[in-house]
């Protein structure tokens, strides 16, 4: 005899022949027949006895059947008859063994940094709920109660057999999901494996992607509201046929059924011409069912958009428009590099691709830096294409929800955005756009540390799409995969209109009268704005350091006054009488003595965006000035306001910081000035040169836009600098091959591939013990792996001290990512965790601070 346990999440057998599932059905039938006959068995021993013994011969007698003893000896082998508890017991459990086996499990990832997924028991009433893609809440942890609840995302729903054979493990020992939280999934199966790619080449957890991935608006369903509708019945349809409605009654009920959806109570009583009231008395007599639908509740304002003329496009562009196009046609997938100098009409070689893209019923991605993502910008595609959504970090979860939706449903052409848009849940992707694709804002700093150029490349390859990489300036790593084939070069060598491109003017302001004084401008620069205004032009002024005085400086011991959480210098804010840190926002008041020594000398050197607004509104009163940085334009609306009144002439100059360099297009701009082009050069990065050599020619791209021509000039107290120089020339050929051969020299990308990791901790002491241990730790895994890999440092980071943690870092270097990944994947669980001491792992980085 074989017993069965059988439990809310658990199926055992004992014995040790314990048949399987298949034989415990076969057993209820035959029980079943069993206790039929034994039922008729029963009535016939009821019934009198025949008054003669049947005939030898005769049918049934005991020759042909048995003698009645051996009935009775054959009994006592015979299985005993079950009872009615028996045969309900056995039906039972063969019921909930086939439940048990027909359970499944789910996969969870959460937002930890764990490559692996959780798997959990799906409760039978949340089964029909749970798919991959949507968010559930989970125990996680040890604890009496299961642990802490986390929310995490589905990623995979599998019966609970293959779990039990892939793991070995079994499946009563599992927790069970909670609930869930999302009616629908928030991505679809190719997001989710995009995600887990970006999660397995960056080195993060697949539930920090995911997190990443979907706006916050959109996981709390901002902009939407759960609102009641009606829907008619079919005793409702019967009453109204029948003519048994009151006069209101069957208005509101027509109403509802020739609505042929679900309505609202206030729609039935507009069409009705009745209250409410009236379709409440329908729902309480079960004429009419209530349904609750979540529905969109956000809408955006009519913004006039300005006619457009269509251009007709140069040869160069044609000729790349056409190479694009049969990529396009072809339904291939290719990385073209649009290398075109500023104002070459770049952007209309996009939108004439992505007219083609729209016309197949496709939708097209533009990525834009955020700095880039002006109102110019957004007009030019609006004034193209009917449906354009925009995402950038400006918007309200609401907005930025209901731009996701409509995306998501297809309502939407165009997807206009900054670095995050290339998640946007595009159903019938065609094309991919990244414009000014050298802007290092298209690498995210923080968790998951991933860079838009590649995560676009892998979408479009998998999608089987285009994609578009456009700069005047292009990385030094898109220019090398240009060269080896891996993109194709499409170039744009000459301004449209056949306007040459202005000349530059490099000014050595060490020994100049003006700036040795302590004023931003020198005598050349202001001489030339002068005589700009004088002709009627306009004036744009770049100045990449924020705030009135980058420092402040004791004259006594030459100590500046630092930040007391961060190794950074305070910046002096005028407008706010306070010292600021631009890294973690501390802010205090300028003490009257030095910290360090006690002198009462202390002094405001170096000039920012303020001090250069005071200077420029003294020296040239009468003209309108306004500043664009991050501290004048936090006011909604407020960029737009300053451009709409450039673009007018109603400013004649306009000085800021990067905001004013990128995404401008003002044909009435005859001067563009750099103020200090040598801010970037001094900065402890091996890129310092290519973004100095980048800065410069962006901006100077600003002026010479139409028959006016115009001029810029560029201060700098290093203008034999090679980055300065070439940009001045507009070499930017002559420069990417100093360049390269630079980084050939010093093994650096696009050479090697680099991977930080960054430690940081309250003591200094142990924050570098954990770093040499880790070091020292993949120098070993990777010497006896056999594995390419160099561990450089550990050492102090450039910015030693960031919001009271102390930080050192280390890159790991290869030629080959792969190996890279692989080496950190192999040592990285034997690193210790917790404590005070934590890590982050930055592939290919940027930022080097």
């Amino acid at each position: 005899m074989y017993t069965y346990s059988v439990g809310a999440s658990s199926l055992k057998a004992r014995g040790a022949d314990a048949p399987p599932l298949a034989e415990i059905f076969e057993m209820v039938a035959r029980t079943a027949t069993l206790s039929t006959d034994a039922a008729d068995a029963k009535m016939d021993r009821m019934e009198p006895s025949p008054p003669h013994p049947p005939e030898a011969d005769a049918p049934g007698s005991p020759l042909e059947t048995g003698s009645s003893a051996g009935k009775e000896q054959g009994a006592l082998f015979d299985p005993p008859e079950p009872t009615a508890e028996e045969i309900a017991a056995g039906a039972a459990m063969a019921w909930e063994i086939a439940a048990a086996e027909d359970r499944v499990v789910a996969d969870v990832v959460l937002n930890k940094p764990l490559m692996d997924a959780y798997t959990y028991l799906v409760p039978e009433n949340l089964r029909d709920e749970i798919a991959p893609g949507r968010r559930v809440r989970v125990p996680f942890g040890r604890g009496p109660r299961g642990g802490r609840s986390e929310t995490g995302f589905v990623v995979a729903v599998r019966p609970v057999e293959e779990y039990a054979n892939e793991r070995g493990s079994k499946p009563e020992r599992l927790k069970t999901i909670d609930r869930v939280l999302d009616e629908a999934p928030l991505v679809d199966a190719k997001m989710l494996e995009l995600s887990r790619w970006i999660a397995e080449y960056y080195l993060c957890g697949w539930g920090q992607v995911l997190s990443s991935v979907v706006p916050a608006g959109v996981k709390r369903n901002a902009g939407t509201r759960e609102l009641v509708f009606y829907r008619p019945t079919e005793t409702g349809r019967a009453a109204l046929d029948a003519g048994s409605l009151t006069k209101k009654q069957r208005a509101a009920m027509a109403a509802i059924i020739d609505a042929g959806e679900p309505v609202r109570a206030d729609y039935v009583a507009s069409k009705a011409d009745c209250g409410v009231g009236v379709v409440t008395s329908l729902k309480h007599k079960g004429f009419a069912e209530q349904v609750r639908k979540r529905t969109d509740v956000t809408e955006f304002d009519d913004v006039a958009i300005e006619p457009w003329e269509e251009l007709v496009a140069t040869d160069e562009q044609q000729a790349a428009l056409d190479t694009i196009l049969a990529a396009l046609r072809g339904q291939e997938y290719a990385t073209f590099l649009l290398h075109g100098v500023t104002g070459s009409g770049k952007t209309e070689v996009y939108i004439r691709a992505i007219k083609e893209v729209v016309e197949y019923g496709r939708q097209a991605i533009v990525l834009v830096p955020e700095i880039a993502l002006t109102p110019q910008t957004i007009r030019r595609f609006r004034q193209r294409f009917e449906r354009v959504a925009v995402l950038h970090s400006h918007l309200s979860d609401a907005e930025r929800s209901k731009h996701w939706r409509d995306i998501a449903a297809g309502r939407v052409e165009v997807v206009v955005g900054a670095r995050s848009a290339i998640f946007a849940p595009c159903q019938h992707l065609g094309l991919v756009i990244i414009d000014e694709e050298h802007e290092s804002t298209f690498k995210q700093d923080s968790v998951p540390r991933y860079h838009a150029r590649e995560v676009a490349e892998k979408r479009c390859r998998e999608a089987g799409v285009p994609l578009i990489l456009g700069s005047a300036t292009p990385t030094l790593e898109s220019w090398h995969a240009a060269q080896e084939g891996r993109y194709r070069l499409l170039s744009l060598l000459r301004r449209v209109g056949k306007l040459p491109l202005p000349p530059v003017v490099t000014v050595d302001v060490r020994n100049d009268p003006q700036v040795r004084k302590g004023r931003a401008i020198g005598r050349q620069l202001s001489n030339a704005v002068k005589a700009a205004i004088e002709d009627g032009g306009q004036v744009i002024l770049f100045l990449n350091l924020r705030g009135f005085s980058p420092a402040v400086w004791c004259r006594a011991c030459g100590a500046s006054l630092m930040c007391p959480d961060c190794d950074v210098s305070l910046t002096w804010h005028r407008d706010k009488g306070r010292a600021v840190c631009h890294s973690c926002a501390h802010e205090q008041t300028v003490p009257r003595a030095c910290p360090g020594c006690g002198a009462h000398e202390l002094k405001y050197v170096g000039v920012g965006t303020q001090k250069l607004e005071e200077e420029v509104k003294q020296v040239f009163p009468d003209a309108t000035i306004a500043r664009m940085d991050s501290d004048s334009m936090r006011k909604p609306g407020s960029h737009d306001e300053v451009l709409t009144r450039f673009r007018h002439s109603e400013i004649d100059i306009l000085l800021g910081t990067q905001m004013i360099a990128k995404g401008l297009d003002f044909p009435n701009v005859t001067l563009v000035g750099v103020v200090d082009a040598d801010t970037q050069l001094h900065q402890p990065d091996p890129r310092a040169g290519e973004r100095t050599f980048q800065l410069i020619a962006q901006v100077a791209g600003r002026t010479g836009r139409s028959s006016r021509g115009g001029r810029v000039y560029v201060q700098s107290s290093n203008p034999a600098e090679p980055a300065i120089r070439r940009a001045a020339g507009h070499d930017y050929l002559g420069f990417v091959a100093d360049e390269l051969r630079d980084r050939w020299d010093m093994s650096y990308p696009p050479y090697r591939r680099l991977c930080r990791v960054i430690l940081r901790g309250p003591d200094e002491a142990a924050v570098k013990r954990r770093a040499n241990e880790m070091a020292n730790a993949l120098s070993a895994a990777a010497k006896s792996r056999n594995l390419p890999v160099q561990i450089l440092g550990p050492a102090p980071c450039a910015v030693a001290r960031l919001q009271k943690n102390w930080r050192f870092h280390f890159q790991l270097s290869a030629e080959n990512p792969a190996d890279v990944r692989s080496l950190w994947r192999t040592v990285e669980p034997e690193f210790p965790t917790g404590g005070d001491v934590d890590f982050v792992v930055d592939m290919d980085p940027l930022n080097m601070r």
